[in-house]
């Protein structure tokens, strides 16, 4: 009979019997090949559309997209950008605000110009630039629309607003309208960043430092009038001399109208032991006569001093003065605080046509615009009436400058300086400040109501949230030492300054305001081609021959800075935006890299302030830019170059989506294969949970088969506990925009919390007991919650990811998962005391595990099955450990624990079992065997498969 019965037992596989996971999730990813069929069926279904339709009625929450520029392909700081924009849009939708997402795009200036130029030659009709320029920018969106796409990115990716449709052209000109009414606008001649490579002035923004060498010359402007300078150092005698200046422009001499000195410095005249050409003594500030005179060669003795307030308009002779007629001017001293003593003389030379200090200096001194000597073409070239130096680029007249200065007499040293030097960002080249005639936004002029721009720009920082903090200040230091804004360049692919302009006067037309709002209708109907085409009689009837048309065109930050107005529509919708049906005045966000705060941030601020009075956001947001693992900057030279499209064809986007997520983007955010890989690796152990999840729920039906929350296991309460307090605290993470912290604690929960304790203690109850038992109802019903919490918490990152497992949860049933709310999990009123109970259980485990480990290492066991564990505790870990009964054993993933009384700290016993083995459950029991109809098993799997199921309740 035993002999008949062994035959039936080993004849019969009990892995059949085991509840075993089950689901099409796949191990692998395949993300590269899998994602873009995502993003074909986001696009069929309609899935952003989809979230729209979810989120109406909910409040809105607005995060105004800041346009890229339409030129070239996206690269790796694009795909940061667009990413971080996604994670917030997509969880401030699931968190229950209606967020949408309207992407933008940037599309006149320079860049696409120059494109245009290198494509089909300079010099094309404007009506011929305009038409090519705008096919290139929207060739330049379209590409860069699919790349975005590819990303994960949802959106409105159907109706985007551009910075060149027609309504945005025109609301353009009535923003400028409505700031020239309150008083902002002013038209003058002042030293701008001018590019001899764009031939236009450039903005704050355009302009970049980098290393350059110049000569550093030490030149002399001989005494006018001697008998004044001594008197003004109170010396009866008058001497022949000069004063000595310190220059790293020399280009700029030719152009010098005035001297500077500070009224509190301390200036020395120093008798020569050895006359020079330009006399017998040296005028300079005492502090620096030492060095200067050991730097020049030449001994000296102070013979007297004066502070800079006594030399106040004297004049001295131009260093050219006996080369040529045309330098037969002086230069009058004016007192200036800027002038210090850190380089040079403590004497500063002054072209007001070539410096803003300058400028200012001598027009508060009375120098009229039209006297302003301002030889320097908008190509770099001297005009050819400049003595000596007409016609010759400046960089290539420096060292004729210095020759002639040399040759008369004037030059006391050169050498060579290498000094950090504005560059324009587009071409890498230098730039100069020119003096030309420009349309302005004064920082400092007084409107015709209210505070100062500046003034109201400041206090709107102060209103503004910024993350990281350290933003504020930045901004901050932005707004107050920043000049007057140059709001005209000098191109033709660009929103007009659309101004009619008196021929003799230079005035406005006095009806600007209304001209303008006429022209934007009609701009609005057929873009900024409109003003080209404009006849001005078709306007101004009899008195279009006294005017002309304004050629400038607005700068491209004010573009971009006005869009607030343009797509948001401004303050109670006024402009009507192109989206303002949809969003929302001020935006909840912007979102930029750090280089914003002197572009985007800054222009925007600026507009709002001028029309409102306050910033057009409430919080700004910087991330970083992307460098390589050691640091640099990306460079094609170089060869570190991370291209975002490589990366999702190959590893796929959703591991761009989570580098970029777990990188701190308040800083460098670093990028390589290596630090991919770990991507890679980290992404695969949260997919690797997903799958047990989603194979533990295959027969789960959560209206059929789910435990009461009072009828669950204790283990499985707990679980939802630590779920809970994850998501709180992931969800505080999303809120404040810190998504590393929320990637790491869902690593973390995935691996440790879930992976490492909970489902790997729950393996046995899943797999062993009887599939409608409550041990295991309660197990699913836990996992239920848990995997809806996890899927919708990592979907703003892992997105693909997330709508692959939601679709196999819901076997396919519902749209998407992104219409979703974030999971409403069961609330226990015992969360804290399961927490507290259940984080010293593990803390014991992890001790027993360790031991365990090293009863292994020994060679004395296998798997921890294979043990039996005793553990000696006091007063609360005795009644912790005592209060799991027989369940302790499924805790520690052992085959018999018990738990005893005793004095002293914790002692762990572990000891290799003498019991068989349980061929199902794997456990070591007395009593396998003890039924003769299934003689390798263990009671508690007969039980559970042919009678009413073991009796356990805690874990």
């Amino acid at each position: 009979m035993r002999k008949a019965l062994e035959i039936i037992s080993r004849s019969m596989d009990y892995r059949n019997t085991l509840n075993l996971p089950e689901t099409p999730f796949p191990m692998r990813g395949d993300l590269a090949k899998r994602e873009p069929r995502w993003v074909a069926e986001w696009e069929e279904n309609k899935v952003y559309e989809a979230i729209r339709q979810a989120s109406q009625g909910r409040p809105k929450f607005v995060l105004h997209d800041g346009p890229p520029y339409a030129n070239g392909d996206i690269h790796i700081g694009h795909a940061v950008n667009k990413i971080l924009k996604d994670i917030i849009v997509k969880s401030r939708n699931m968190a229950g605000f209606d967020a949408q997402y309207v992407p933008g795009w940037d599309c006149h200036g320079m860049p696409i110009e120059i494109q245009i130029e290198k494509k089909y030659g300079k010099h094309l009709p404007v009506a011929e630039v305009q038409a090519k320029a705008r096919a290139y920018a929207l060739e330049q969106i379209e590409r860069q629309k699919a790349d975005f796409k590819r990303l994960g990115v949802l959106g409105d990716w159907d109706r985007p607003y551009l910075t060149m449709n027609h309504a945005n052209e025109a609301n353009e000109l009535r923003v400028l309208a409505r700031i020239m009414e309150k008083g902002f606008v002013f038209r003058g001649l002042k030293p701008v960043n001018w590019c001899f490579d764009c031939r236009s002035a450039l903005a704050e923004a355009e302009v970049e430092y980098a290393d350059r060498k110049d000569p550093a010359v030490y030149v002399a402007f001989r005494f006018d009038d001697p008998a004044k300078v001594a008197h003004a150092f109170g010396l009866p005698e008058a001497q022949e001399g000069a004063v000595v200046i310190w220059t790293t422009t020399p280009w700029t001499l030719p152009a010098n109208q005035a001297l500077n000195v500070h009224p509190e410095i301390d200036y020395a005249l120093v008798r020569l032991a050895q006359p020079r050409a330009t006399g017998q003594v040296l005028l300079l500030a005492k502090e620096l006569v030492e060095s200067c005179l050991e730097s020049w060669g030449l001994q000296g003795e102070v013979i007297a001093t004066a502070k800079g307030a006594a030399l106040a308009n004297l004049e001295f002779r131009h260093p050219l003065y006996e080369a040529d007629a045309g330098y037969r001017r002086t230069a009058p001293v004016y007192l200036a605080d800027y002038v210090s003593l850190d380089a040079g003389t403590g004497v500063v030379h002054s072209s007001p046509a070539y410096g803003v200090d300058d400028f200012l200096s001598c027009k508060a001194h009375g120098l009229r615009d039209e006297d302003i000597i301002n030889p320097v073409m908008g190509d770099g070239v001297y005009a050819s009436s400049l003595p000596l130096f007409g016609g010759q680029f400046i960089w290539k007249a420096n060292p004729e400058i210095v020759k002639a200065l040399d040759d008369a007499g004037s030059l006391l040293q050169v050498s060579t300086l290498s000094h950090s030097y504005m560059h324009c960002w587009r071409h890498k080249t230098p730039v100069i400040y020119r003096a030309t005639s420009q349309w302005f936004a004064g920082m400092d002029r007084q409107p015709k109501e209210g505070r100062t721009l500046r003034e109201a720009a400041l206090e709107g920082v102060e209103q503004t949230q910024f993350y990281p903090a350290w933003g504020r200040a930045r901004l901050h230091a932005m707004i107050a030492n920043r000049p007057d804004w140059t709001l005209s360049r000098q191109r033709q692919w660009g929103v007009p300054m659309a101004f009619f302009v008196h021929k003799e006067t230079g005035e406005l037309h006095p009806h600007t305001p209304e001209l303008l709002e006429q022209v934007a209708r009609r701009v609005e109907q057929d873009g900024i081609e409109a003003w080209q085409s404009l006849d001005p009689r078709d306007l101004l009837g009899d008195e279009a021959e006294q005017y002309e048309k304004n050629r400038d065109t607005l700068d491209v930050w004010f573009d971009s800075g006005t869009t607030h107005a343009t797509v948001l529509g401004g303050q109670d919708n006024e402009f009507k935006g192109s989206h303002g049906d949809l969003l929302k005045w001020p935006a909840d966000l912007y979102l930029e890299g750090s280089d914003q705060h002197r572009g985007w941030f800054h222009s925007s601020l600026l507009t709002s302030c001028m029309l409102y009075g306050r910033p057009p956001y409430k919080a700004l947001l910087t991330h970083g830019f992307v460098v390589d693992g050691a640091g640099r900057k990306m460079s094609k030279s170089v060869g570190n170059v991370v291209a975002p499209q490589k990366v999702s064809d190959s590893l796929g986007a959703e591991i761009l989506r989570l580098w970029t997520a777990a990188t701190d983007y308040s800083g460098e955010l670093s990028i390589s294969d290596e630090i991919l890989k770990r991507v890679v690796e980290g992404y695969r152990r949260i997919r690797n949970t997903l799958k047990f999840l989603l194979g533990n729920l295959s027969d789960f039906d959560h209206a059929r088969d789910a435990v009461a929350l009072d009828d669950m296991f204790e283990l499985d309460r707990y679980a939802l506990a630590m779920t809970a307090a994850m998501q709180a605290e992931t969800l505080e993470n999303y809120k404040r925009y810190e998504f590393h912290p929320a990637v790491a604690r869902l690593q973390v929960f995935c691996s440790e919390d879930l992976g490492a304790f909970y489902l790997d203690v729950l393996k046995d109850r899943l797999y062993t007991t009887a599939p409608d038992s409550v041990a295991r109802r309660s197990a699913q019903t836990a996992i239920f919650h848990i995997t809806h919490a996890l899927l919708k918490l990592m979907a703003p990152i892992l997105s693909f990811t997330a709508e692959e497992a939601w679709k196999d949860l819901h076997q396919g049933k519902g749209t998407t998962i992104f219409t979703e709310l974030f999971h409403a999990l069961p609330d226990q009123v015992d969360a804290a005391v399961l927490t507290e109970k259940w984080t010293r259980l593990r803390a014991i485990r992890a001790d027993v595990m360790r031991r365990i480990e090293d009863v292994r290492t020994a060679g004395q066991i296998g798997s921890s099955l294979d043990a039996e564990v005793d553990l000696h505790a006091d007063g609360d870990d005795y009644e912790l450990l005592a209060s799991l009964q027989d369940d302790l054993r499924f805790v520690l993933i052992v085959s018999r624990a018990q738990a005893h009384r005793a004095e002293g700290e914790l002692r762990i016993e572990v000891a290799a079992t003498a019991h068989a083995k349980c061929e199902r459950c794997w456990h070591h029991r007395e009593d396998v065997g003890h039924d003769e109809q299934h003689p390798t098993l263990c009671g508690r799997c007969v039980s559970n498969l042919f009678s009413t199921g073991e009796a356990r309740r805690h874990a």
